[in-house]
């Protein structure tokens, strides 16, 4: 990351100076109003520095004038790097008690996306591609919907929040001109309206800081809540990008792939340089190549062939006459869920002890797609449970699905033969599928729907029949018989 400032924040007063100004300054905010604090925490140095000014700010003040709460969220994708993972709960742990025994009004909340929103339920359940530039799906569903969510409810409880960030303008020359931008904007002193979030505002304590600035406060000051500084700049030193990922609230921020606090499958970089630094740095973490494997392969120029040539919904849509991919096909989602579940492995049996029980993915993560598979896919044969029982050796524990909608190994195998190829196999299975949903149903309102639909999807002898068909239509569209749908579908 290019650091654009170079000029110390401490040059004109000095450290000490600085630093006691900036706490003071912080203690007046606090003190101004009732608006509640949300300080993002990721764990790095930004927001580790911030989040000690602040707790070395309040614990000066008198008890009777620590009344605001200051909420520390911090979002976890459930995709982040398992290192910085398992950093983070630790010091959230720690912070948590020391708060309560300093008679502090801070409280930690470690924010996670909704299941059905997961990365794992999306690409693997519903066969989501790899995120792209272009469809970036990940991080409103990861990052920003978890954290404005929790800020909604506090404006809601409150009417107003104040959100307290590691945001520097030295980070980049983007984030230096919206930086700029919106104090220009600013309510009230220090304080600049969010753009997304009403009556939300940002404050940022340490926006002029430099990196050196940063680092050079975090080993002159004892982290408070019992965390080592030193460890944290270990934890950076072990690896060559020098960034990390601070609370997102809008689609503003950048990836934060390329650095150290971002997620370990993020494929809209080019390379997850950190990681591989990690690995490459220190012998103890190559229990880490599993993971960096799986990104890469997730991380291919040309994915056709992993993916189905319809849509989700089943249209077939042509683009320079070649047909648009839809979602990763049942054989690529079950090859997904194979190698994730080896690589949980591998980093339960060869990394440090603290990762003996890590997940890659949780329970509840496979519930929802083994539902996504049975119910909405119409995979019958469900294949999830012996797929995680042949890869964990152990049986698979969860929700019970229908009996109704499940058939045995031998039935689908001999459907299969019956059917004679792979298209007529995946009609007739959702055929079977939907009439036995519907049979032990009170009303079969949404049958005939359900059953026309699944015959449009498999209408197609082949993929080259489906692409023949879909130059027909585009050819009979360009000759003007036939208006252009209303609406397009999204990629998948």
């Amino acid at each position: 990351m290019v650091e654009l400032r170079k000029t110390s924040a401490f040059a004109e007063l000095g450290f000490e100076a600085t630093i006691t100004a900036l706490m003071d300054e912080i203690s007046t905010m606090y003190c101004a109003d009732g608006i509640p604090w949300v300080v993002g925490y990721s764990g790095g140095k930004d927001s580790s520095a911030v989040l000690q000014l602040i707790w070395l700010a309040i614990s000066a003040l008198p008890i009777e004038s620590r009344k605001k709460p200051i909420y520390v969220i911090s979002t976890d994708t459930l995709v982040e790097n398992p290192i910085v993972a398992s950093w983070v709960q630790n010091s959230l742990d720690k912070m948590g008690d020391a708060a309560r025994e300093a008679g502090l009004p801070l409280t930690p909340h470690r924010l996670t996306p909704e299941v059905r929103n997961s990365f794992w339920v999306n690409l693997i359940g519903r066969g989501y591609p790899a995120p792209r530039p272009r469809f970036r799906w990940c991080t409103e569903r990861l990052k920003i919907n978890p954290s404005n969510k929790f800020i909604g409810e506090v404006v809601r409880a409150n009417g107003e929040a104040i959100i307290v960030l590691g945001t520097r303008k030295a980070e980049s020359t983007a984030r230096s001109a919206v930086m700029n931008r919106l104090e220009k904007q600013q309510v009230r002193d220090k304080l600049s309206p969010n753009t997304t979030l009403p009556n939300a505002y940002v404050y940022s304590p340490i926006a002029d800081w430099s990196n050196d600035d940063v680092w050079t406060f975090l080993m002159q000051r004892k982290n408070p809540w019992g965390h080592n500084n030193k460890d944290l700049l270990t934890l950076y030193q072990g690896a060559s990008a020098d960034g990390e990922c601070p609370l997102v609230i809008d689609t503003t921020t950048p990836s934060c792939g390329s650095s150290r606090f971002g997620c370990w499958v993020c494929t809209l970089v080019d390379k997850d340089r950190s990681m591989q630094a990690m690995i490459q740095n220190d012998a103890d973490k190559e229990w880490m190549q599993p993971l960096l494997d799986l990104r890469n392969e997730l991380d291919v120029s040309d994915d056709r062939h992993l993916r189905d040539f319809r849509r989700m919904n089943g249209n077939v849509q042509l683009f320079n006459d070649q047909l648009v991919s839809g979602p990763y096909t049942q054989s690529s989602r079950q090859a997904w869920l194979e190698k994730l579940l080896r690589a949980q492995v591998h980093v339960q049996q060869n990394g440090p002890g603290e990762m003996a029980n890590f997940e890659l993915i949780t329970q509840p993560e496979l519930e929802e797609i083994r539902r996504l598979w049975v119910v909405e896919k119409h995979e019958i044969e469900d294949s999830l449970p012996s797929i995680y029982e042949r890869i964990m050796g152990k049986k698979f524990i969860g929700a019970r699905i229908d009996d109704g909608t499940i058939f045995s190994s031998e039935d689908i195998e001999l459907l299969r033969v019956i059917c004679g190829d792979q298209m007529h196999f995946e009609l007739t299975r959702q055929l079977l599928s939907i009439e036995r949903k519907h049979r032990v149903m009170s009303r079969r309102s949404g049958v005939f729907q359900e059953l026309e639909k699944a015959i449009v999807k498999g209408f197609y002898e082949n993929v080259e029949d489906a692409a023949d068909r879909a130059r027909s239509i585009q050819a009979v569209k360009q000759a003007g018989f036939i208006s252009p749908p209303q609406d397009q579908d999204s990629i998948t």
